[in-house]
């Protein structure tokens, strides 16, 4: 096994930089290291929760501590849940370091009716996000054309001021 060879293939493939032991994880467990590998990049890293909170959530009161590196630690408490939103989404309110705070979060057990806006789809290169919402008030490029990064794709217009979205990766051949 050429482990360098390994490791530059794999951080190549995942799009970031790994440590020795993750190559060897991946060599043992490709799938199963894959898919933690998606996890901790979407979620960063969760094993600084207590395992009963990230498996069942807090209860309505509850208070826990989260050190997230040496010497900072976070006091969250969590309040309660809001009734159901027409959009399959609920409210949660809860106290980050004695602060009021609440966020917005799907419930996915509920049935919801109404229509999604999806969001780009990081994996696929040829959806690029919007920096803000908006009108699309110009194109700056044509269907079938290689664009570079960093070239001006399209123009936004949210509230009379005008943005330009850039493509931010490479461009695929």
């Amino acid at each position: 096994m050429k482990f360098e060879e390994e490791q530059n293939s794999l951080e190549k493939k995942l799009g970031h930089a790994l440590r020795r032991d993750d190559l060897l994880s991946y060599l043992l467990y490709p799938d199963v290291f894959t898919k933690y590998d998606k996890f901790s990049q979407t979620y960063s890293d969760v094993s600084v929760l207590p395992t009963p909170a990230f498996f069942y959530g807090l209860k309505s009161g509850e208070e826990i501590t989260v050190e997230i590196e040496s010497g900072k630690s976070l006091i969250i408490k969590f309040l309660t849940i809001s009734e159901p939103h027409p959009d399959g989404t609920r409210t949660l309110f809860f106290e980050l370091n004695g602060q009021p705070r609440e966020v917005n979060v799907r419930d996915r057990a509920l049935r919801v009716v109404e229509r999604a806006h999806p969001k780009a789809d990081p994996a696929d290169p040829g959806q690029i996000a919007a920096p803000t919402a908006g009108v699309i008030s110009g194109i700056a490029v044509q269907a079938n054309h290689a664009v570079e990064r960093g070239s001006k794709l399209l123009t936004l217009e949210a509230m009379k001021m005008q943005s330009i979205s850039m493509r931010p990766f490479p461009a695929a051949s």
